[in-house]
């Protein structure tokens, strides 16, 4: 067993040891088995980065075994430079919602963690997995846990979200199977992802395959008009829920397009950029604006995440390098930013059970270091200069402009948007005199939740000042998925 083997089933273990052995009685021994299991995993992960060979775009910590033979399906996992980071980001992120839910559930412990643990090592999966089929079953997967999360923790139109969530995504992803399905048969029999970006394939080939693996794809980012499921799934969904699907659920759908629309159907890729990137404006710019009016504070990060992942699709369809790898940064800061922003939401909700902004005014006077934290995640959000949120906006604006001044404008006039919402928010939220009894009464961040958020706020700040160790490990694959997009499949 290599170290992505480790990496895909130690929390899964984990997590079906807590399902099978632990109990309500228990529940201090549940959460510390959880911690320990989620530090383990994160753990585990560090040699893939320490091991990374830069410089080369070939997958690394390669394992292929044969699964299932008939069908020449394998058991087949690596990581390059695209990749790599959202493995570890997975798992860094799986250790701060085991520490988010410590004290906040009481009920059905050991499953609430038990499923967190398992959607780690299923969402590690998707990111590892080189068999088309490996990766359908991993990224398909990924639905079941949190399914149960939102169905189960969730808020008091919990059933509904569930479903709306569960249901736009897997009609989404049937057309994938549809498209992989045809791809099997194309390649003579193979589910190897690689020997795929080499087939052969007409206009007409590319252009299906490329709207099914949209379908899927899209929804998952999402990508507007298909991002209505977003918002109501994150106000019903607990805390750790929303923290996990806004920093690695909604990069699966991201990292899709890079391993299967761009290699695969690179001509339809570009024939149909002006629709990617103009999908991609409009949910940078009209749900930044959509963001500007809400009451609710779950809804307004949800629909700022709409707006975020929109620079990260507007980076990959305007084929340039810079714009390319600012996309994948993007993901990553946003990853970090977005769960922050949650959890601390989370924070106020766990003392006063409102998400509504007009409940609070003038936390800062009653829980000062907890304004500290989330002023630093808002500017990151706002994407200001020095944090996580600003490097792959940056580069994406860069590579906009050098594409077209226009576009580039118009995703740069969007920042205005986002320092509109997020210092709109704090305002109300934070600053001013105490609001009401409330407020009045909050007691300041404890130990477990200063921990939590010193770990995002560490991530935040040592990706906007250093960049640089990110960008170095991706130079290579984006060099070389550009080389190969560039080059067209048809005479």
């Amino acid at each position: 067993m290599g170290l992505l083997s480790l990496a895909i089933w130690m929390p899964i273990a984990f997590g079906v040891l807590l399902l099978a052995l632990g109990r309500d009685d228990q529940v201090r021994a549940v959460r510390w088995f959880a911690l320990v299991g989620a530090v383990a995993s994160f753990l585990v992960t560090l040699p893939l980065y320490a091991g990374f060979q830069l410089g080369t775009a070939d997958m690394q910590f390669v394992e292929n075994t044969s699964w299932i033979q008939r069908f020449n399906v394998n058991y087949h996992l690596g990581v390059d430079g695209i990749s790599l980071w959202f493995v570890l980001l997975t798992a860094f992120i799986n250790v701060v919602v085991v520490i988010a839910g410590w004290e906040v559930i009481t009920r059905k412990v050991n499953q609430y963690m038990a499923a967190f643990l398992i959607l780690s090592g299923l969402m590690i999966g998707v990111f590892s997995a080189l068999d088309g089929l490996l990766f359908y079953v991993f990224f398909e997967a990924t639905l079941i846990p949190m399914y149960l999360i939102i169905g189960i923790w969730g808020g008091p139109n919990k059933i509904y979200a569930a479903f709306k969530f569960f249901l736009y995504t897997l009609l989404g992803s049937l057309l994938t199977l549809v498209a992989l399905i045809y791809l099997y048969i194309q390649s003579g029999g193979s589910f190897d992802i690689a020997s795929w970006h080499a087939l052969p394939l007409s206009r007409a080939e590319q252009t299906g395959l490329f709207f099914a693996f949209f379908a899927a794809f899209a929804v998952k980012v999402p990508m507007w008009p298909v991002h209505t499921w977003l918002p109501d799934v994150h106000v019903e969904a607990p805390t750790g829920g929303s923290a996990v699907l806004a920093a690695i659920m909604l990069k699966l759908g991201a990292y899709g397009f890079l391993r299967f629309s761009l290699p695969i159907a690179p001509d339809a890729a570009h024939e149909w950029a002006w629709l990617m990137i103009t999908l991609s404006l409009i949910a940078v710019v009209y749900v930044g604006l959509v963001a500007l009016v809400q009451q609710d504070m779950k809804k307004l990060v949800a629909y700022s995440s709409v707006a975020h992942m929109g620079f990260v699709t507007l980076g990959f369809f305007i084929f340039i390098d810079l714009g390319v790898a600012g996309g994948v940064v993007q993901m990553i800061a946003h990853g970090f930013v977005s769960a922050a922003m949650f959890l601390s939401i989370g924070v106020l909700y766990d003392r006063v059970h409102s998400r509504e902004i007009a409940s609070y005014g003038g936390v800062v006077n009653t829980m000062p270091k907890f304004a500290a934290f989330s002023l630093l995640f808002a500017m990151a959000n706002c994407g200001l200069p020095g944090t996580a949120g600003f490097v792959g906006e940056w580069m994406v604006i860069l590579a906009a402009v050098k594409y077209n001044f226009w576009i580039g404008f118009a995703a740069a006039s969007a920042l205005i948007f986002g320092a509109a919402y997020t210092l709109w928010m704090f305002k109300r939220v934070y600053l001013g005199p105490v609001a009401n009894d409330h407020v009045r009464d909050l007691k300041d961040i404890n130990a477990r939740e200063f921990l939590m958020l010193s770990l995002l706020a560490v991530a935040v700040l040592y990706m906007g000042v250093n960049p640089k160790p990110f960008t170095d490990v991706m130079d290579a694959s984006v060099t070389e998925l550009l080389r190969h997009v560039a080059v067209s499949k048809l005479n």
